[in-house]
């Protein structure tokens, strides 16, 4: 006996992103698709997917070697940069 039973309608919210592709990747995507027997769309998905990898969530791990690697920048830039960027100028209007 099924009690409580509910067919349920899951509604997703997507987007609709437009991107130039070159025609290789395109063709290349295509044929994927075709040999799958999936959607391009669901192709380009798993590929963004696999693309973003482990570290979708944080770039750090992508950029850590370059923390601190900029000269002449003073110590606590990440406490002081509206002071920082005030002292430098930055934002003023200039004269035309």
């Amino acid at each position: 006996m099924l009690r409580g039973w509910h067919a349920r309608i899951t509604v997703v919210s997507v987007k609709v992103f437009t991107v130039r592709l070159p025609d290789a990747l395109v063709a290349e995507i295509e044929a994927e698709a075709t040999k799958c027997r999936r959607s391009k769309s669901d192709v380009i998905r798993d590929r963004l997917t696999r693309a973003a990898g482990p570290h979708a969530r944080s770039a750090f791990p992508v950029i850590a070697d370059l923390v601190g690697s900029v000269d002449g920048l003073p110590a606590d830039l990440s406490h002081r940069k509206k002071a920082h960027l005030r002292a430098t100028g930055y934002g003023r209007k200039r004269a035309r």
